[in-house]
């Protein structure tokens, strides 16, 4: 087995067919050792961002969007439906665009704790503020992720699911550094207990509905790998350049023991188009691998990634990024069976 690659989630433009067209063809077929993703597409607008398409998702709430981002309300607000419009004619392509593919696909949205963090309540602040307000958004969101896996399964049978929660607010949550709406003060840190308990509903409703796994991305410093991993989380995707020495040797204890895939997010994404060569993927993957000692099976449990999305890119550079990661992939696994 070999290490494989993979995306995040966003993607420039505004043709989701191309889009799943090209990351089904890029990471999926032709032997190639990768994993198609259904593309998030924010040039769309706010709608196909990451909140906009896991609002689609929530099931029991409605929302609409402010000057200041998406807010709870008591019924879908027009916005709100213009998301759903556009994620369900997003399953509509992606269901005709893979048919005959039999491979491991991943569904993204946001992490109940992100979410929480960015969605506002009725009268104000974040959903955070408010220990009810969030159990119930992450209630609602764990019940529509069952039923959108439950869907696909149903409409794509040959798929093999995987749920990938993005969580770039995670940490700072767990600290306490969100910031209330007047600017003045933070919210009250949130507890490891409700922490592990929220994202346990979800990758509990998931793998209910017939996921294979669920998935964690976080690009910011501080993630708690351990709670992450009580909560039942099997892929964790980080972006290496915020990972410590602690976090590495951590990481290197979970690969050898098979608890979960590790994605290294190698290829940085803060600048756009700058596409780095499977060479230099390669050695910064090699950089943070070959100090652990690690053995050659723990290939097959290895993905590599963009730090974060490519939305902010252009379409020729982001390609290039998926066919450097699929390369790199294969080097890197060559290199740890020497």
């Amino acid at each position: 087995m070999t290490a494989r690659a993979t995306g995040i989630g966003s993607w420039p433009g505004t043709d989701p067919a191309g889009a799943i067209r090209l990351t089904l063809g890029e990471l999926g077929e032709n032997g190639s050792p990768g994993v198609p993703y259904l593309p998030e597409l924010p040039d769309r607008g706010t709608h196909a961002g990451t909140t906009g398409r896991t609002a689609a998702m929530l099931v029991g709430l409605g929302l609409d969007l402010q000057p200041a981002g998406w807010r709870l309300t008591d019924a879908p607000g027009i916005d709100h439906r213009r998301a759903i419009s556009l994620l369900r004619q997003d399953l509509d392509l992606l269901e005709e665009e893979a048919q005959g593919y039999t491979g491991q696909l991943t569904l993204t949205a946001a992490g109940p704790w992100t979410l929480a963090a960015t969605v506002e309540r009725p009268r104000g602040d974040r959903v955070l503020a408010d220990s009810g307000a969030r159990r119930e958004l992450g209630e609602s969101l764990a019940e529509g992720l069952g039923d959108l896996v439950a869907e696909l399964r149903r409409r794509l049978p040959a798929l093999t699911l995987t749920v990938q929660l993005d969580e770039p607010a995670l940490p700072a949550v767990q600290d306490g550094r969100i910031g209330t709406a007047s600017g003045f003060s933070r919210h009250r840190a949130v507890e490891p207990a409700e922490l592990s308990s929220a994202l346990e509903t979800v990758t509990g409703a998931v793998r209910d509905a017939g996921a294979e796994q669920v998935a964690l991305h976080c690009c910011a410093a501080g993630l708690d790998v351990r709670l992450v991993l009580d909560a039942g989380v099997g892929r964790l995707l980080l972006d290496v350049d915020q990972l410590t020495r602690a976090d590495a040797d951590l990481l290197a204890e979970t690969l050898d023991a098979g608890r979960a895939e590790i994605g290294l997010g190698i290829q940085p994404t803060g600048v756009a188009d700058a596409v780095l060569s499977p060479d230099r993927l390669t050695d910064r993957a090699l950089h943070l691998l070959r100090p652990l000692e690690l053995g050659p099976q723990v290939a097959e449990r290895l993905l590599l990634t963009p730090a974060c999305g490519l939305a902010g890119w252009t379409a020729g550079p982001a390609t290039a990024v998926l066919r450097h990661l699929v390369r790199a992939a294969q080097l890197v696994t060559d290199e740890l069976s020497r």
